[in-house]
């Protein structure tokens, strides 16, 4: 039906525009009247609604009058042959004028733009602050996906959407348990930036800290990247922020499947010199964690989450500004249980020792609370056309902590640990760019961040007659010991210089040298050589290459501080007696791509990349607290390719990813207690595909406005996470398929409002995620079912 009214409707503009062709050209009438039609836009570029419009013919008399609709268009009609001047006005904007000539036959089109009399002005150098500050970032060699505002409200449940789950919708990236996320074959190893400071280390959990909310924009930086990234390099994460100078804001009341609400709250104006964006939500549901059965509904799995974010900005003059952002996020969790675990026979023979027949692992008592706290305050300015900086410090505060069930995990595990970590870090950073000519632009830069832990396990174990042997018979009743162990002054320090070379118009080099030095568990530096280049062979066809070499700290947060020996003729026991320190990861890595334009649509692209690692660093749950310990592989190979699309035309869009990725390690010669000797033994002598490890990794979406209503879907697939004793097995493959619809009402004297709708995995599968056996990997965890949601929103 929708073609056929498609062809008939193209069939009749097509004899319409016979038609007046045949009129206009064959038999001009002198004096005939036509239109003027134009926009009437706001500084930005943005279409202003409401606008009083007046024509006047050349000698001053008012020929008609009008006002700008909801998209800032007009139109005055019946306007004989002239010459004509168009003035609007519009409170608060300066009145602003413009020409325009009507001749026989024709339309006469005009942009007019208006300028703020206050608030907009601020905008205005804001703006222009902006693109500063994004010059001091360039994305040259290494391959760069990017998620704008419009990309969000596409998805089916638009900005109600977890941020790792938009992050999804980009290449090579895989889907783990507990909100992780593996780009390009890594275990985490990603940085964050908001507004070009960069978001010191910190604990994760099962939360999300970042809200979708307040993006504007964000970037995945991946590849062989430019000097002035470093330290976490599988994959930078860049986000720009809401500005939201108008003075207004939204509420969002969301909801439906697994008990989810979901209210939200965002604030912004701009008054004289000063702009602020606010933001705030709550998310209450009973499905926090990866469900580790099948079923529809998890057993004890609430959750209360709450996030809040601001970005205050100060114009001190019109080439510089002080800003301060500042985020919090509170999570507290049940752990899920999955029944009918057998108990270890040291935990049976407890339950004994009490008195009690049995014990129901749906009824276990697991808690996880997690905090996080950060702030920065930035300044930056413009020395001319030609020196643009930012300078900025950052504190962050992190924490997790995971009480036990005190019998229930006993029973089970023959452990019951009471563990808590925190991270408080403080940073340093100034980026600067020099446009030397028109051929070099010199950036150079700094982070440096001091770090202080706390890492407390307090363990209720039974004693056992042997050192290693955790399962083995105990050897009387549970006793608890007390293992603390903060690590202070934990140092970063960063430094790099580049030069963006243009040779020649279609070639761009990108060339530099960073320093990284790391002074924590182990003290480590190295010098890592960058280059890139990206060169343009035809006008839509683009090359890119580029090298790195990598140096990657470990997460110092989540290193075990804890003693070996406390636990030693326990259950708590390791599996062996290794515990070499942590080292730094360092790399080798690859990149070459190119992308193609065709048409004034679609996109394409392509991205190949190799990484040689020495000391890779991966991360594993070793223990039933949900928190991850990182360890070495004294080797390590990540390779894969990936293939992008992308269509935009008028209200369609689309857009799919399709990644190949292969990461192998060898030899574990860190943290070797958490592993058996018959593991670490094969481990010495074979390649082992990482626990991360994900062959076939798709995502994609569509988006179409139709008769005033957008309907939306996206899609997910993993060919699978590994498993195994050395991770030589695959989970089944992972399939979700999301749609989504929103409208706009009037409702009359109450106003317009946004309803939006979403079901989520709509094949309603079952799947998994992992299993429950692996290197590092406990427990099984699935995918949340089919859900329906829905929301309306209304904008003040």
């Amino acid at each position: 039906m929708l073609k056929i009214r498609y062809l008939v409707g193209s069939a009749l503009v097509v004899a319409l525009f016979t038609v007046m062709a045949t009129v206009v050209y064959a038999a001009p009438i002198p004096g005939a009247t036509d239109e003027i039609q134009g926009t009437i836009k706001d500084a930005l570029g943005r279409p202003l609604p409401g606008a009083s419009l007046v024509l006047k013919s050349s000698d001053e008399t008012v020929i008609g009058k009008t006002r700008s609709d909801a998209d800032g268009h007009f139109v005055f009609s019946n306007v004989a042959p002239g010459i004509y001047a168009i003035l609007a006005e519009k409170t608060g904007f300066q009145t602003s004028t413009a020409i325009a000539t009507v001749e026989v036959g024709t339309i006469a089109t005009t942009t007019l733009t208006m300028t703020a009399e206050e608030a907009l002005e601020v905008t205005v150098v804001a703006e222009r602050l902006n693109q500063a500050r994004n010059g001091l970032s360039p994305k040259t060699g290494g391959s760069i996906y990017r998620i704008d505002q419009k990309d969000v409200d596409a998805l089916p449940e638009g900005d109600n959407t977890p941020f790792n789950q938009v992050l999804l919708q980009a290449p090579g990236v895989a889907n783990d348990s507990f909100g992780q996320l593996h780009v390009r074959g890594d275990h985490a190893n990603l940085q964050y930036r908001i507004n070009g400071v960069i978001l010191p280390e910190g604990i994760s959990g099962f939360g999300q800290a970042l809200d979708t909310r307040f993006v504007d924009r964000v970037d995945l930086l991946t590849g062989a990247l430019p000097a002035q990234y470093g330290l976490r390099t599988a994959g930078v994460i860049e986000i720009d922020t809401k500005a939201n100078p108008e003075n207004g804001g939204r509420i969002d009341l969301y909801g439906g499947s697994h008990n989810t609400v979901q209210p939200s709250l965002e604030l912004g104006g701009a008054k004289e010199k000063f702009t602020y964006y606010l933001t705030g939500s709550y998310l209450g549901d009973n499905l926090g964690i990866e469900n580790p059965t099948a079923s529809h509904t998890a057993i004890h799995d609430d959750t209360e989450q709450s996030k809040w974010f601001g970005n205050l900005s100060y114009l001190i003059t019109p080439t510089s500004r002080i800003s301060l952002m500042f985020g919090s996020y509170d999570g507290w969790f049940h752990v899920p249980n999955n029944p009918g675990q057998v108990p270890d026979p040291n935990g049976q023979g407890f339950l004994a020792q009490l008195g009690i027949a049995g014990f129901n692992s749906a009824s276990l008592n697991e808690r996880q609370y997690e905090n996080n706290r950060f702030g920065a305050l930035a300044f930056q300015s413009s020395i001319g056309s030609k020196f643009d900086y930012q300078v900025s410090y950052v504190i962050h505060y992190t924490s997790v902590q995971f009480t036990p069930d005190p019998i229930g995990d006993l029973v089970f595990n023959g452990v019951a640990a009471n563990i808590f970590r925190s991270s408080f870090s403080n940073g340093l950073q100034g980026d600067g760019s020099y446009h030397l000519n028109d051929a070099h632009t010199i950036r150079t830069g700094f982070f440096a961040s001091d770090e202080n832990i706390v890492s407390n396990n307090t363990s209720t174990v039974f004693p056992t007659p042997l050192p290693f042997n955790p399962t083995g018979p105990v050897g009387g009743p549970p006793e608890t010991i007390t293992n603390n162990n903060p690590k202070n002054g934990n140092i970063l320090l960063s430094y790099y210089l580049q030069d963006e070379w243009k040779p020649i118009d279609k070639l761009t080099v990108n060339y530099g040298l960073r320093y990284d030095h790391m002074d924590a568990f182990v003290e480590a530096d190295q010098w890592s050589p960058r280059f890139g280049l990206i060169y343009k062979v035809l006008p839509e066809t683009t090359l890119h290459a580029a090298y790195a070499r990598d140096f990657t700290p470990p997460p110092t947060e989540l290193v075990s501080t804890g003693s070996l020996n406390a636990f030693n003729y326990t259950t708590n026991a390791g599996s062996s007696s290794g515990n070499s320190p942590v080292k730094p990861e360092r790399s080798h890595y690859f990149d070459v791509g190119a992308t193609q334009k065709i048409g004034s649509g679609l996109s394409l692209g392509v991205d190949g990349f190799y990484k040689i690692v020495t000391d890779l660093i991966d991360e594993g749950q070793f223990g039933q607290a949900l928190i991850f310990t990182p360890f070495n592989y004294s080797q390590g190979k990540i390779y894969g390719v990936e293939l992008t699309g992308n269509y935009r035309q008028g209200d369609f869009t689309a857009y799919a990813n399709l990644a190949r990725t292969v990461s192998l390690a060898k030899n574990v010669e860190s943290g070797q207690f958490e592993f058996t000797q018959a593991d670490l033994n094969y481990i010495a002598n074979n390649w082992v595909h990482t626990d991360h490890d994900q062959l076939y990794t798709f995502s994609g979406g569509i988006s179409y406005r139709l008769w005033g209503t957008l309907f939306s879907s996206d899609a997910t697939y993993g060919s699978g996470l590994r498993a195994g004793d050395v991770n030589q097995f695959v989970v089944p493959a992972n399939f979700q398929l999301n749609l989504g619809a929103k409208r706009k009402f009037d409702l009359g004297s109450f106003g317009p409002v946004e309803a939006r709708f979403a079901i989520d995995n709509v094949l309603d599968r079952a799947n998994v995620i992992r299993e429950g056996s692996g290197i590092g990997v406990f427990a099984p965890q699935y995918g949340p079912r089919i859900g329906f949601f829905g929301g309306i929103s209304k904008t003040f």
